[in-house]
């Protein structure tokens, strides 16, 4: 009698397929078999590339004269420590009995290329194979993916893009970092007074490595600059007694200041005797008095946000829960092991039409999860979600593997052996997914504009007037729910205020005018009644010191998102509308690439803040690359690469095209770097950088830099 055999990526979601399919035979080691079926597993990646030396042993030794290194045809091998499950799998894979291979490992890039150096090297022939792809672990998504399971060739595409991925960076990384190592190594070695130094180089590290460093030395040389802005406290007259506001001027058309060079933009000085004469003017001729020049109310519609992909999800939670993306990748995969939530390595942010067509599954598994229970039952009583497949949650065109991250609405059961921060990720998501069924959030927004003196002043003030999808997106709602005053010119981003000391109204130019306390009632009566005309009293005026400010560093999740969107970061126009949306990594293997430069002690990670800087020894490693192969530490370069990897796997470009190209640039580059005689030129470069640094930190002098 003929078998089917199912082999998934892991042990635990093997077990998920035994269930789904009533296997319930006896369990070997290392499969489960019944009389009909045979499950097995990987554990994770069972065979690698092989090392130089596997091709012959002259390349173990590190030498100017084995590079470049280009091998015709790849060799592979079993990892040694995962062997005995190896042998395993082999031979079930080449049972007589087994007619048909169903493959069930994850659904991507990554879960196609570790079955497929499996069946390479097991010498898989004869068999009928078959691609099970599914977005969440539940029994209903497992017995749909089977029973829709293509043939396996139709995924050839994909596996060619993976195995590229891998030859990509097998190459980049054994020339480039094997050519720096021993043309710079020596160098390095001697100024960290170390006994050698192995620089270690690829394709997306060493990119993400040069975004931190320049951000970094952005923020060193950055020269800070003062400016000064005009508050003035004014007071509306109203009942019981007058309300206060504060109200920002701004040097408009008949201002005495506009077009002039003493302004910093429109609405500030720079420098604070201009500011002070501005307020001696206004103060000359009494009574201090303003009149109202414009009023204006508008509505202010916000719309819920797109749903999550992973690098939404991780940025999201570096920011509220202060976890790196790499264990935001672990709760949410034991999330989606768990069948709590859809497919997790995904870059899509919408649902597709499919599925919306059954959302209401997902919504109604919420109404036993007591925090998203009310909001659950709100939008199947209103149906709200029958209209989802028209609004631009839903999109077939925007989605490439996997559509965005929701929950299930299955596996609740498992919430009482889940960690808090587990739990707290997972209502995150349900969040997010909830929200979309509710209309837009809904402000008022009223503006003044107030005269003195042809000197005019400007006031915005928002409330939230109806709440919409905020009810059930944002756990502090109530913070919200106030009235929102704003100066008519936030600082923008690269500028704050330093608030100075007290003044008295009437006083000198100096100081924060005192600002009492009003209800949002009082408020919005006043902004109601104010009409064009009204005078007002002019209370006090004083100054608002700012300066502008550096760029921000990253944080684990902004880089993560940075990561993402790469392409953007691109100066040439047309090649950036050429790779638009392409990233730099993959959203299965940018959180692995960051943890890997920490561990490698390039960039430090604050755990309490997340925040990224370069260690000492990743701003050499920046330096030699800046000094040998610059396109590494740039964006478009791997972006660009990336883009032809997403070409090759939708069949547009072919793999010995990508191939011809990846071979000329390693080779080129390899051999420019021998040619180079500019290593002994490197200590300046190291002094500038190592003075950032602690020198007694360590024998290598590898400290966080002094700047938090």
């Amino acid at each position: 009698m003929s078998k089917a055999l199912y082999i998934a990526e892991k042990p635990s979601v093997a077990q998920q397929f035994a269930e789904a399919l009533k296997i319930r035979g006896r369990r070997g080691d290392g499969y489960i078999e019944s009389e009909e079926a045979i499950v097995t597993w990987c554990v994770g990646h069972l065979v690698t590339m092989s090392y130089p030396e596997a091709y012959d042993p002259k390349y173990k030794r590190w030498s100017i004269g084995t590079l470049p290194f280009l091998p015709r045809e790849f060799k592979y091998e079993v990892i040694g420590n995962v062997s005995k499950q190896f042998q395993i799998v082999k031979g079930l894979l080449n049972r007589p009995d087994v007619d048909t291979i169903y493959v069930c490992t994850d659904s991507g890039r990554e879960g196609e290329y570790i079955y497929r150096l499996v069946a390479q090297l097991a010498g898989v022939k004869d068999k009928k194979q078959k691609r099970v792809w599914i977005d969440s672990q539940t029994e209903e998504e497992i017995l749909r993916g089977i029973r829709e399971a293509k043939d396996e060739a139709e995924y050839d595409n994909l596996s060619a893009s993976a195995y590229l991925r891998a030859k990509e960076d097998y190459l980049m990384g054994i020339n480039f970092s094997r050519a720096l190592t021993l043309k710079y190594g020596p160098v390095m070695a001697n100024y960290l007074r170390e006994r050698y130094t192995v620089l270690s180089v690829g394709r997306v590290m060493t990119c993400v490595l040069g975004m931190v460093v320049r951000r970094e030395r952005e923020i060193r040389d950055f020269v800070k600059t003062p400016f000064y802005r005009v508050i003035g406290a004014f007071e509306a007259p109203a009942q019981p007694e007058p309300v206060p506001f504060e109200a920002e001027w701004k040097a408009v058309e008949g201002s005495a200041y506009f077009g002039t060079p003493f302004l910093y933009k429109e609405n500030g000085f720079k420098e604070r005797k201009t500011a002070e004469e501005l307020i001696a003017k206004l103060r000359a001729n009494p009574p201090m008095t303003a009149a109202v020049a414009a009023k204006e109310k508008k509505k202010e519609t916000k719309n819920p946000p797109l749903l999550y992909n992973l690098a939404e999800l991780q940025n999201d939670c570096s920011k509220m829960f202060k976890i790196s993306p790499d264990e935001a990748l672990k709760v949410v995969q034991e999330l989606y092991e768990r069948k709590m939530v859809t497919y997790p390595r995904t870059d899509a942010r919408v649902l597709s039409t499919a599925v919306a067509k059954e959302i209401h599954k997902n919504i109604g598994g919420l109404k036993n999860y007591g925090p998203m229970a009310e909001y659950a039952a709100e939008i199947l009583a209103s149906g709200s979600y029958k209209g989802i497949a028209k609004t631009r949650y839903v999109n077939d065109k925007q989605i490439t593997d996997h559509y965005a991250i929701v929950p299930t609405g299955q596996g609740l059961g498992n919430l009482r052996s889940l960690p808090p921060l587990s739990e707290k990720v997972y209502q995150v998501i349900c969040r997010r997914f909830l929200s979309i069924f509710y209309p837009a959030a809904i402000y008022q927004k009223y503006s003044l504009e107030l005269e003195r003196e042809k000197e005019h002043f400007f006031a915005n003030f928002k409330v939230l007037d109806q709440p919409g999808y905020l009810k059930v997106a944002d756990v502090n709602l109530a913070k919200k729910s106030a009235v929102e005053e704003t100066l008519a010119e936030e600082p923008p981003a690269g500028e704050k205020d330093s608030a100075e000391g007290g003044g008295e109204p009437g006083g000198p130019a100096v100081g924060n005018a005192p600002k009492k306390a009003v209800s949002q009632e009082a408020l919005l009566q006043m902004l109601a009644k104010l009409k064009k005309g009204d005078i007002l009293t002019l209370a006090d005026l004083f100054i608002k010191e700012g300066e502008t400010s550096p760029p921000k560093r990253y944080t684990s999740g902004s880089m993560i998102l940075a990561m993402e969107n790469a392409g953007q970061l691109i100066e040439d126009e047309e090649l950036r509308a050429q790779i638009k949306g392409s990233g730099i990594g993959t959203s299965a293997t940018r959180a692995e690439i960051l943890k890997k430069l920490f561990n490698i002690n390039y960039l430090s990670l604050n755990k309490k803040t997340q925040v990224i800087t370069p260690a000492l020894l990743g701003e050499m490693v920046y330096d030699v690359v800046d000094n040998s192969i610059r396109q590494l530490l740039n964006p478009d370069l791997t972006a660009s690469w990336e883009k032809g990897l997403t070409y090759v796997a939708e069949g547009t470009s072919t793999p010995d095209e990508y191939m011809q190209k990846l071979e000329r640039f390693v080779a080129g580059r390899t051999v420019n770097v021998i040619r180079m005689d500019n290593q002994y030129h490197m200590r300046q470069f190291f002094d500038r950088a190592a003075a950032y640094y602690n020198p007694k930190a360590g024998k290598s002098r590898t400290s966080t830099s002094k700047q938090e």
